[in-house]
């Protein structure tokens, strides 16, 4: 997959067949959408392209409103990771500014998807609206293809049983702990991505030796307190583990995300990883002893190996 920041330094992009958005948490329903670029694509011998969007629009249209209580499914990174592995060809990363707002549905078409890309072929979600005001959408689309000769598809609501499916859902299950029905939205496990640290002692005192996991981005959303069944993945571990997720409900950019593993890889102190979540095994409790806490996260334990094997 090839990345571009922006659209002043692309390289040649074979009879692109394009799509715009957010993409947070590439979803179900993202993934039906890039699987129809790739199969036109095909038949077109053309490149897919994804044009999104960092920071998140609402972040900087509604900064003290909607946009400051926003917290989103992916950092950067972890959704560049996962475009590459659903098969993207082409990803386009655009500064999201106060400026680039007001780039007009018309604009947007002539002056980028028309002169920088030659999209061939542009392919939208379910009431999909881009532009000033988000006053383009696929009518619009579909009118200004017949005028400039390229092709507009809309791609029909998904469902899972019976639930629309969208990145707000899926972020109202992973802030109620609900990690399996997150999951399910997703079609692939929830996943933190950052750089190991060195964790408390009290946990090496204990038996539970556990790095802590540095998140890499503020608006990152993190699942509630409690204990939960991971998979940490890396350069050089692949290991079941127990995750400690500790923060303060009035200050959640100060998130504590530690990870006992049950595997010994030897140090992993400053290398990258990805937790995979499974399920939140329990809510944080109150333990007043290292002794109880001992026997706590002994059962933890237990549990998360009889459901990671």
């Amino acid at each position: 997959m090839k990345i571009f920041y922006g659209f002043d330094h692309l390289s040649s992009i074979r009879n692109p067949v394009v799509t715009t958005g957010s993409f947070d948490g590439v979803h179900i329903g993202h993934k039906v959408i890039l699987n129809r670029l790739k199969k036109l694509a095909l038949e077109i011998d053309g490149e897919t392209v994804l044009i999104t969007f960092h920071p998140h629009p609402r972040k900087v249209l509604y900064p003290e409103t909607v946009g400051k209580d926003l917290f989103l499914i992916n950092s950067q990174r972890e959704k560049i990771s996962l475009l590459q592995k659903a098969g993207l060809d082409n990803l386009i990363i655009v500064e999201f500014t106060l400026a680039f707002s007001k780039i007009s549905s018309l604009e947007f078409v002539q002056n980028i998807l028309l002169d920088k890309l030659h999209a061939r072929k542009i392919v939208i979600g379910f009431n999909h609206h881009f532009g000033h005001n988000r006053e383009g959408d696929y009518d619009a689309l579909r009118k200004l293809g017949k005028q400039y000769g390229f092709e507009v598809e809309e791609i029909a609501e998904q469902d899972i049983q019976n639930e629309s499916v969208s990145s707000t859902k899926i972020r109202k299950a992973l802030m109620e702990g609900n990690i399996q029905k997150a999951n399910a939205y997703l079609d692939h496990q929830y996943i933190i991505t950052g750089i190991t640290e060195k964790s408390s002692s009290t946990l090496e005192e204990i038996g539970f030796p556990s790095y802590s996991v540095k998140i890499e981005e503020d608006c990152k959303l993190i699942p509630p307190n409690g204990v939960y069944a991971v998979t940490v993945t890396g350069e050089d571990c692949f290991s079941r583990a127990m995750c400690f997720v500790r923060k303060n409900m009035q200050d959640p950019i100060n998130t504590e995300v530690e990870v006992h593993l049950f595997e010994n890889f030897g140090k992993i102190e400053g290398q990258v990883v990805t937790l995979l979540f499974h399920k939140q095994m329990r809510e944080e409790r109150v333990l007043t002893t290292q002794e109880d806490l001992k026997k706590q996260l002994t059962i933890d334990k237990n549990q998360v190996d009889e459901l990671i094997f």
